[in-house]
């Protein structure tokens, strides 16, 4: 579960840059220069976002966490379900054999070729359960991507930043660039609308 929530986490991020190159500054917006774009005329407008915030407070991202708590529950609970059935099987065939219960080697290798073919069933059927949690979560990742993208670039239609980063692109971003939160806002009530 761990892995498949790391994994989750790092697609997100990973999802790396959103440029969006629109004309026009906001006028309470302080532009980010650099001395040698400065000499050229250029003048960048760059603002950053926090992945980890987006993803903690976004409503849609907190609705696939939970989708995928159920999924792994139930994944869980397949397991358990599977072992307790092979091992209650298996603890039948070793009782029977302390009994001599088994009046033939035929019905003994029965018994045995069952838990083998338990086994083996069971393998396949957790193996297909897991296939199936690790697709819907890859889906959902690309879900939330695509919203988070679609917003930015709606949101950026408007502002007219060069450049919205996440914050994890750089090692030092000023505070006051931050967008975090009119970006979590705008993407609640976006979301929010569709659900009603």
């Amino acid at each position: 579960m761990k892995k498949i929530a790391f994994f989750a986490k790092s697609i997100l991020l990973c999802s790396a840059i959103t440029i969006a190159s629109c004309s026009g500054n906001e006028s309470n917006n302080t532009p980010v220069t650099n001395d040698s774009t400065a000499n050229a005329g250029t003048v960048l407008n760059i603002r950053f976002i926090d992945g980890d915030s987006v993803t903690a407070h976004y409503n849609l991202a907190l609705d696939f966490k939970e989708a995928s708590i159920r999924t792994m529950s139930k994944l869980e609970n397949a397991q358990r379900a599977k072992a307790a059935e092979i091992q209650k099987f298996g603890s039948q065939i070793e009782q029977k054999m302390k009994s001599n219960g088994y009046l033939s080697e035929a019905s003994y290798n029965a018994d045995v070729q069952k838990f083998n073919k338990m086994q083996s069933d069971a393998q396949g059927y957790l193996a297909t359960l897991e296939r199936n949690a690790q697709q819907e979560l890859l889906q959902q990742q690309m879900q939330l991507n695509d919203s988070i993208d679609s917003f930015i670039k709606d949101y950026n239609a408007k502002h007219g930043y060069d450049a919205i980063l996440f914050k994890n692109a750089g090692v030092y971003f000023n505070p006051a660039l931050d967008i975090t939160n009119e970006v979590i806002e705008g993407l609640n009530a976006r979301y929010n609308k569709v659900e009603k």
